[in-house]
């Protein structure tokens, strides 16, 4: 029996390493001279979202993570911000149940957000309030 189980463990690896060979291998794309690839790059939604922020924090399709940079938005008034989009317009946040003290941080803030239609790539279940990114 054991005689058995190593010979068909042998022919299993035996197997696998012909099959490498004869498979193809991963086809890469190739760059030119200028570091750039050739022909049409491969986007997808999130990708193309991630370009319209131009940099900023978008505040319908982003998570509670985003707004660690901002000093005092971070977890309660990120959570607020979250949770009652989607937004018109950047000035709609000023429309939730602020205080005094976080109208005037998201005043100092303002001109780091931007309101991009919400896209279901990136706001689907849970992902806003846990992306999964620990440190």
């Amino acid at each position: 029996m054991k005689r058995l189980l190593s010979w068909l463990t042998g022919a299993l690896v035996m197997a696998g390493l012909f099959s490498s060979l004869v498979l193809p291998s991963a086809v890469y794309a190739e760059e030119d001279l200028l570091g750039k690839y050739s022909g049409s790059e491969i986007r997808n939604v999130v990708d193309d979202k991630i370009a319209e922020r131009e940099g900023k924090v978008d505040l319908n399709n982003s998570s509670v993570r985003r707004f660690q940079q901002f000093p005092g938005m971070y977890p309660t008034m990120a959570g607020k911000i979250v949770l009652g989009g989607p937004y018109d317009n950047v000035d709609d946040v000023l429309e939730l149940e602020l205080s005094e003290r976080q109208k005037e941080l998201f005043a100092k803030y303002r001109d780091n957000f931007t309101v991009t239609p919400p896209s279901i790539a990136l706001n689907e279940g849970d992902d806003r309030i846990n992306d999964g990114q620990y440190r």
